[in-house]
């Protein structure tokens, strides 16, 4: 039997801190996103010349050294996988995580941070050197670290110009927002898309909607953080991001996207599963109900049917739906996630207790499609060979 067992289709790559200050024109390198030391020791990532925060490295690195009050200051408090991928390739071997998808951090679940950027010019910039910095990673072990896409969605053309440029480095899929309206862009069921959804058929690269993708501005209201306190108020918005991406769902199962792309694979990446369910029972009530078929003949399945066909979505630290919903979700659209190395994810044993927790009554054969061979099918992910498994009981 394998030493893998997982291939795990959530995880974030914590940016280095010269990803783009090393990479952009000189004439473009106050504006990019950069480090910068704060007051107190610890570092932060600010953008444009006057310097706007964005986010702390540390509270996208806290996996096994930290917490959400706690972050590590620096890159060396740091779980060194979190941002040095051979570090990443044997904290993986430990975990027996044959393969991982890679997010980004500071460009924003769905690259909307660098619309504050302004400038177009300098947007596309960013997120080419992001992916290009993101290929550079994943090359030292290209079967095992899978890079996605990140894309200028504010321009379509181009969008669909760095999917393909990416595809044929070896990204494996494409990251897109859920909420494009949110970002002043049209909805999901707009033509101004076609271009994106043909490429992702004919390339045959999946979709990802990460939470958070859409306009996070609002974030932690300090409304909220005075009423209830910032730990409390986080946990909130956390709930408040996973249950977005199910409107998100809503939003394109009826948006007639699966309909005209029978082929077309979407992902909701980080949002768990157990809304799933009634979300599903729901549209095929209202749909039938509303005749919608009478008014779209061109819908030729229920809600349901569309998701079964076109979408998957992302567990990690559920027990509920693994053990009693997994039937009424569809073994065929469950993928397991770590989040590593977010405060929100799973990191050492706990993986394992988690997995053991939730998918102990499942028969092997469950087991094997949600922890492997869904994420293995969709991602085309190369398995290990007798060398990679003898090296790994060595």
């Amino acid at each position: 039997m394998s030493g893998y067992t997982i291939i795990d289709v959530d995880t974030h790559v914590t940016e280095s801190p010269d990803l783009w200050t090393s990479r952009a024109p000189a004439r473009m390198r106050d504006q990019v996103p950069r480090v910068e030391t704060t007051s107190d020791g610890s570092l932060s990532w600010v953008v444009g010349g006057g310097g706007g925060l964005i986010a702390s490295p540390g509270l996208t690195a806290t996996a096994g050294v930290g917490n959400m009050k706690n972050p590590p200051k620096t890159y060396a408090e740091m779980h060194p996988g979190a941002y040095d991928a051979k570090a990443r390739l044997k904290y993986m071997d430990e975990m027996g995580i044959w393969a991982m998808v890679m997010y980004p951090n500071v460009g924003g679940f769905g690259a909307q941070q660098f619309l504050k950027l302004g400038d177009p010019e300098l947007m596309l910039t960013c997120v080419q050197i992001y992916n290009d910095w993101q290929t550079e990673w994943a090359s030292a072990d290209s079967r095992r670290l899978l890079p996605i896409t990140s894309l200028p969605f504010w321009d379509v053309k181009a969008a669909v110009k760095e999917v393909r440029r990416c595809a044929a480095k070896g990204h494996k899929g494409i990251l897109f927002t859920g909420e494009p309206q949110s970002l002043g862009q049209p909805l999901l069921g707009d033509p101004q898309w076609n271009p994106l959804w043909e490429v992702a058929v004919e390339l045959d690269l999946p979709i990802s909607f990460h939470i958070g993708s859409g306009n996070m501005e609002m974030g932690l209201l300090q409304t909220k953080i005075a009423a209830y306190g910032k730990m409390a108020a986080f946990t909130e918005l956390s709930v408040d991001i996973f249950l977005r991406n199910g409107i998100q769902m809503n939003d394109l199962i009826m948006s007639g996207v699966l309909a005209r792309y029978p082929k077309i694979k979407f992902i909701s990446v980080e949002s768990g599963i157990g809304w799933i369910p009634f979300v599903l029972e729901a549209l095929d009530y209202q749909f039938r109900g509303n005749d919608v078929a009478e008014e779209h003949p061109e819908f030729d399945l229920l809600p349901s049917e569309y998701f079964a066909r076109n979408v998957y979505a992302c567990y990690w630290f559920e027990q509920t739906a693994p053990r009693r919903l997994i039937d009424k979700v569809g073994v065929d659209n469950i993928l397991f996630e770590t989040d590593f190395p977010h405060p929100t994810s799973l990191y050492g044993q706990e993986v394992h207790d988690r997995i053991k927790g939730g998918l102990s009554d499942c028969e092997e054969s469950v087991r094997r499609k949600i922890l492997w061979e869904n994420g293995q099918k969709l991602y085309k992910v190369t398995a290990p060979t007798a060398q990679d498994e003898a090296k790994l009981v060595a």
